[in-house]
């Protein structure tokens, strides 16, 4: 079988997520393997696609390998898929899967991403392989690969593949910008982050709208007008020196011109089940803050056009990315249904938000990713320093094993359950115990004024 590996990490070569694609092409020498670099070449690509359109009309199986950045896949994949989905290759009959690196972190979202796009351009898909950075170096992992990888084929000769998710098309809308400006108040920094399109009218009179009757003057940010010099490259100068390998100013504006506002808002028009490919090299570039969350605190909220109540994916990405940062969503206005009552609403929401201390607790989503970060560093402290020191300092290391007056009571506690007159006891009066501490809470509370 011709196999088609698309490695799309910008480091090349030298990808670990590549090593497990090596690892399979020596583990089954039967099929025939051809690799390209689509992430650390893309901007060949861009110019010139005719390398790319050959092999994949070549390929049987297309493999998708990248690591996973920022819940979805690399800037420069992203871009590719763009370029894919640009060139009208027919792939009827063809397959495709992935291969990811990772920490788990929103892997889910990464992989959702790619299998929706593929089954936008008719390829049958088969669920990929999602492993840890450090699998491939341990039995376990090395066993989880090759059954992957023979359940691959066993799939095609059988033509087991994944249902299609197929996201209904939106009739195009045409919001027209009508209401009265408002009197602007000045005491809100609020910026407004957005990869408008020129000719994206919709778009362009949605946040012409909001900007108009928010009592707050917004400042808009094009980000897709911003000179990158190029994606994320994964290569963790920053992670010492808080400073991007990058010589084009990002780091800098991000931090001065956008992260120091009290809101940031978000404006972008769903594409190919995210948004155009120039925000996500945006998000990426973020990392030059390494695993901070220095938005913590601040007031955020999106306004979407597009099918946003049917991208399920496109809707976890914008909770996840709000609850991991400890921001709060002040809400999101999109253009299906009543639009000017949506943004109306939107705008209410946002004020509100501006004019009172705002703060919830986090959920699964915010929890369960800041866990998944907090491990990381801490194993990781002598390379990710800048980060080590910020955790320390904040208090992120909240490591069970630190609440040591709990875990005393715990095993105070489960001695004493094994007598049968102590647990007789607990068992009348279990709930009057757990209460008392919020019973203590409640009978000392008084009115707000």
């Amino acid at each position: 079988m011709n196999i088609l590996i698309l490695n799309g990490s910008p480091k090349g070569k030298n990808s670990v997520t590549l090593q497990t694609a090596r690892y399979l092409e020596k583990r089954f020498p039967e099929h025939t393997y051809h690799v390209l670099d689509v992430a650390r070449q893309i901007k060949k690509y861009e110019k010139d696609f005719t390398e790319a359109f050959n092999s994949l009309l070549a390929a049987q199986l297309i493999i998708f390998t990248y690591p996973v950045y920022t819940c979805l896949v690399p800037y420069q994949l992203h871009r590719f898929i763009e370029l894919i989905k640009e060139s009208d290759i027919s792939f009827k009959g063809k397959v495709a899967t992935q291969i990811t690196t990772s920490k788990h972190f929103y892997d889910m979202t990464a992989h959702r991403f790619v299998e929706e796009n593929c089954n936008d351009l008719g390829l049958n898909f088969i669920r990929g392989l999602s492993a840890d950075m450090d699998d491939l170096q341990t039995t376990k992992g090395q066993e989880e690969a090759d059954c992957f990888f023979e359940k691959v084929m066993f799939d095609i000769h059988n033509k087991i593949y994944e249902p299609l998710k197929i996201v209904p098309k939106k009739i195009g809308a045409n919001y027209k910008a009508h209401l009265y400006p408002h009197l602007k108040k000045q005491n809100a920094n609020i910026v407004l982050v957005t990869n408008i399109a020129e000719n994206d009218s919709n778009l362009r009179n949605m946040i012409d709208e909001v900007k108009n009757i928010s009592p707050f003057t917004i400042n808009e940010i094009n980000i897709r007008e911003y000179p990158f010099k190029g994606g994320c490259l994964g290569c963790f100068s920053c992670t010492i020196t808080e400073k991007c390998i990058y010589k084009d100013g990002f780091d800098e504006y991000l931090r001065t011109d956008i992260q120091s506002a009290d809101a940031i808002l978000y404006a972008f028009t769903i594409e190919n089940h995210y948004t155009h490919s120039s925000f996500k090299c945006y998000e990426d570039r973020q990392f030059c803050n390494g695993h901070r969350v220095v938005t913590h605190g601040k007031v955020t909220g999106y306004i979407i056009s597009g099918n946003y109540k049917n991208e399920h994916n496109v809707q976890t990405i914008v909770e996840g990315r709000t609850e991991v940062s400890g921001m709060y969503l002040c809400g999101i206005a999109t253009d299906e249904g009543d639009t000017e009552r949506n943004l109306k609403n939107f705008v209410n929401s946002l004020t509100y938000c501006m004019e009172h201390p705002m703060s919830r607790p986090q959920n699964f989503y915010g929890v369960g990713g800041a866990k998944i970060f907090r491990d990381l560093v801490y194993l990781m402290q002598g390379l990710m320093q800048a980060d080590h020191k910020f955790y320390k300092k904040s208090g992120a290391y909240d490591f069970p094993h630190n609440k040591k007056a709990m875990m005393i009571g715990m095993k105070a506690l489960g001695f004493m359950m094994r007598f049968d007159v102590v647990q007789k006891e607990l068992k009348v009066k279990m709930n009057e115990y757990i209460l008392m501490p919020y019973t203590k809470v409640i009978d000392n509370t008084k009115p707000k004024k």
